[in-house]
């Protein structure tokens, strides 16, 4: 089976990559420049508290300054030198905390507005970050949130899969390290069961080119999501070069254009508003 977010490693990995980060993300400017131009939709809304949950370097944070500059801005991490490169580029416009999506360490209904770009993927138990996002909003607050599903990277993991099974007898070991995206139907099931209402869930695709798997793979290790996600980009016994030479040849073989490759992502928008009568009430 995928594996899910093992948060330890997450942490460790986008804490150790943080000072280059924004030198290698491509799709997740472009998921803040939506996510940030779907909340400017909305301004005809008194966002007074806004919450930016897995924060990053602070991209959405400064988008979102430019879109409500008199609003108090908060983000959260859980990786230390993000908060810090954060809190670093953006100065005093905001507050950054060094915390868990799956543990928010703030009161219950304290927020107007909570985001979130491109870090809900790599959170372990997704049901559990989500119900705190409900928990921290304010009753009639909004929620906006984009991060990776089902489909992301199809191409990385088809052919990595197809190259491992034809390796060697631990192939059902490599394959298990591949990072599982959640299915849109079960992110809709787990949303059926909380406190949202007006609740809009659509997907997106975004694709980046690369010369060669090499390429690919730095990118995805720069930005600290090769650790997080358990991907194939280190050693793992035995054999690997062969079957990262083998995913390489069927990566061009079956989606080369032009001399590069793509890397294809899946992204699910959220947009919702809690209810003013939260259940049980």
């Amino acid at each position: 089976m995928d594996k899910m977010p093992d948060t330890s490693k997450i942490a460790a990995a986008f804490h150790k990559n943080a000072i280059v980060y924004d030198q290698h993300v491509l799709v997740q400017k472009r998921i803040v420049e939506l996510l940030a131009k779907s909340v400017g939709s909305q301004q005809n809304q008194a966002y007074e508290r806004i919450l930016d949950v897995g924060t990053g370097t602070g991209a959405l944070l400064e988008k979102l300054h430019s879109l409500y500059p008199a609003a108090c801005l908060t983000g959260v991490d859980i990786a230390l030198n993000m908060c810090l490169q954060a809190m670093q580029k953006l100065g005093t416009i905001c507050q950054v905390v060094n915390g868990d999506a799956e543990h928010l360490p703030f009161g219950t209904g304290v927020f107007d507005l909570v985001v979130s770009a491109s870090a809900l993927q790599w959170v372990g138990d997704l049901p559990a970050a989500l119900r705190e996002i409900c928990r921290v909003v304010r009753p009639g607050g909004g929620v906006s949130l984009a991060f990776f599903c089902e489909g992301s990277l199809y191409e990385l993991q088809d052919c990595f899969r197809d190259a491992a099974r034809g390796s060697s007898s631990d192939s059902s070991q490599r394959i298990s390290r591949l990072h599982r995206f959640r299915g849109v139907d079960d992110v809709k099931s787990m949303l059926n069961g909380m406190d949202f209402e007006q609740c809009v869930v659509t997907v997106g695709s975004e694709v980046d080119w690369y010369d060669d798997l090499n390429s690919l793979l730095r990118s995805i290790k720069n930005i600290g999501a090769g650790t997080a996600s358990g991907g194939p980009g280190r050693h793992f016994g035995l054999g690997w070069r062969g079957v990262l030479d083998q995913t390489s040849r069927l990566y061009r073989e079956r989606y080369e254009k032009n001399g590069r490759i793509p890397a294809t992502y899946k992204v699910l928008y959220i947009s919702a508003r809690t209810s003013l009568q939260p259940q049980g009430d």
